[in-house]
């Protein structure tokens, strides 16, 4: 999980904005801060948290340079989030005009990108996925990247991307 305090490192302390959040979802103590550098092509962050016992609810961060937005919201308050917004009739997937934000799932990832749009770096684009394997699969998946003459992350993501094609009802050749 990340701090407060670990945010406004990302950031350089720079808090451009803050104000009391508009939604109910994350309680009656949930505040906005903003960080934004000033230009139209360069980006800004956000974080929402609980002014009393500092839980942090969401984070937002806009890339305006590449037309990128990545949000990860807290899993223990994402029901809330996108019940809210059911409810408001709004769709939280816009971030802004008809651009969507990526849901991110590690804080981790978040952050790699964060520091990465701060520092006008490159950055990889894909969702950073948390795997919980057992030992016996990680050795198998080891095998198989091996016998196919590519690296265990390689092998990794194309048996994940299967796996999504295959629930998106997309066929695939072995």
């Amino acid at each position: 999980m990340i701090t407060l305090k670990e945010w406004m490192e990302t950031v350089g302390y720079r808090i451009t904005e803050g104000s009391e959040y508009g939604w109910r979802c994350y309680g009656s103590n949930a505040y906005a801060l903003d960080s934004w550098d000033g230009e139209q092509d360069g980006h800004s962050f956000t974080i929402i948290f609980d002014k009393q016992n500092q839980v942090v609810y969401e984070l937002q961060a806009h890339d305006y340079f590449n037309n990128r937005a990545y949000r990860w919201i807290n899993p223990d308050w994402k029901l809330e989030h996108d019940t809210e917004a059911c409810n408001r009739n709004i769709d939280a997937r816009i971030a802004w005009d008809d651009l969507n934000y990526v849901d991110l799932e590690t804080v981790e990832d978040y952050c790699e990108k964060s520091q990465a749009i701060i520092n006008g770096e490159e950055y990889d684009t894909r969702v950073q996925v948390p795997l919980d394997l057992s030992d016996d699969m990680w050795f198998d998946l080891m095998k198989m990247a091996h016998e196919h003459d590519v690296t265990l992350n390689q092998m990794v993501e194309v048996i994940l991307r299967q796996v999504i094609d295959q629930h998106n009802g997309v066929e695939f050749i072995d």
